[in-house]
């Protein structure tokens, strides 16, 4: 088929391109399982196709503040993660890590920042917030209120919350699974939400177009090829009934060229730019 929608159909359509059923393509079915998988992990975090934006909600819960807490009160559970000792010639300096982290799925690929939806200054229906006396002083006079005014004054009120409301720090790293919050989390409640806006990896199993991306295609191809000729270098001068000589290694140089091409047009055509540090 010649726009795959399956892992099974993207295999089959790779072979074709290398020359089954013609030829015998000499690559074992688990070699081919590895490369695909390989494959899809190198689209996923390269390719901007791979990848979509998205925005995860989580409720924070009794367990996570006392985890996060218990390093500053003295109360809970064990929260260490990393402890370590440096002995040195006179002074031992042993250094604890907090788990003030939540466990994050591992598709997600990165994590832009947190909105936390706390504050007078966020929620209007809260009888106490500004929003909310400003919305009920001044509804009625609709007809009379600027709209000039009524933006400045809202600018004004996110200057505020903007100068007295500090960015959640965050740290992530996609091989931990881990959303640090640098956060007092006395100061958190159970039942509030953080909501996450990151970046996370195109399952193909829910989204089958992933298989018939034009560069997952070319580049599987490449990849099963390189195997292929990886399988054959140790045959190198056999010669087969009729004559016909095995040539591994033209097979293995002439992939590693067209993975070259390949991963470099991945850099600039298909990778998104990394953004530059100003100021």
């Amino acid at each position: 088929m010649a726009q795959p929608s399956t892992r099974s159909e993207l295999i089959d359509y790779c072979k074709r391109k290398l020359g089954a059923p013609v030829l015998e393509i000499n690559v074992a079915d688990e070699q081919v399982e590895d490369l695909i998988d390989d494959a899809l992990q190198f689209f996923q975090e390269r390719h901007f196709d791979g990848v979509y934006q998205t925005y995860m909600k989580y409720k924070i819960t009794q367990a996570d503040i006392d985890r996060g807490k218990a390093k500053t009160t003295g109360v809970g559970i064990s929260t260490t993660t990393v402890d370590t000792t440096i002995v040195g010639t006179a002074t031992t300096f042993t250094y604890e890590e907090n788990s003030n982290y939540l466990e994050v799925p591992p598709e997600v690929l990165g994590v832009t920042k947190i909105f936390h939806f706390d504050g007078s200054n966020t929620i209007t229906n809260n009888m106490f917030s500004v929003k909310y006396q400003l919305f009920l002083n001044d509804i009625y006079y609709w007809g009379a209120t600027e709209l000039l005014s009524y933006a400045m004054v809202k600018t004004y009120l996110e200057d505020i919350n903007f100068l007295l409301t500090t960015e959640k720090q965050i740290r992530f790293n996609k091989r931990q699974d881990r959303l640090y919050l640098d956060i007092d989390w006395r100061a958190e409640k159970t039942g509030t939400f953080f909501i996450m806006d990151c970046y996370r990896a195109l399952d193909p199993e829910a989204f089958s177009g992933v298989y018939n991306d034009t560069f997952l295609k070319k580049y599987l191809t490449a990849i099963i090829k390189k195997q292929w000729g990886q399988n054959l270098i140790k045959f190198q001068g056999v010669k087969l009934p009729g004559g016909v000589e095995l040539n591994g290694r033209q097979l293995y140089d002439d992939a590693e060229r067209e993975l070259d091409s390949i991963q470099q047009r991945m850099m600039t055509e298909y990778e998104l730019p990394p953004l530059d540090m100003i100021g």
